[in-house]
């Protein structure tokens, strides 16, 4: 997948794993991806569990008929992060015909869980 001149290359995305099963995305936490207060900021940690979501969606569909785009996100952020790197896990718990539903952990470096999410694509004829 070409980043270049996306928002996953201006906020450091990366997708690190990426299966049906599940897919891994880390993102840095640093002047790109901070509030003001020098927190995360909430809209990068969406921007991550909407990236994470979308990407292991692309196993599970036709790449020749249909196309993933996103149809509705929510996010509880838990707890803050100034410094380090976030990895966001989305994992797939409805997988329709014209929808696909991700849950998304998002984890600070010490493994603590600081933002959930829940992500529901739209499958699309191209």
């Amino acid at each position: 997948m070409d980043t270049k001149h996306t928002l996953l290359e201006a906020l450091g995305i990366e997708i690190v794993e990426n299966t049906a099963e599940r897919c891994v995305a880390v993102m840095p936490v640093d002047h790109r991806t901070v509030q003001p207060f020098g927190y995360l900021h909430g809209g990068a940690s969406v921007a991550l569990a909407e990236t994470a979501a979308s990407a292991g969606a692309q196993n599970l569909i036709d790449h020749s008929t249909q196309a993933c785009v996103g149809l509705e996100i929510n996010a509880n952020h838990l707890k803050s992060v100034k410094e380090g790197t976030v990895k966001a896990i989305a994992e797939p718990v409805h997988i329709g015909r014209t929808t696909i539903v991700y849950h998304i952990h998002i984890y600070d470096e010490q493994e603590r869980l600081i933002c959930i999410s829940r992500c529901t694509l739209a499958v699309i004829k191209k």
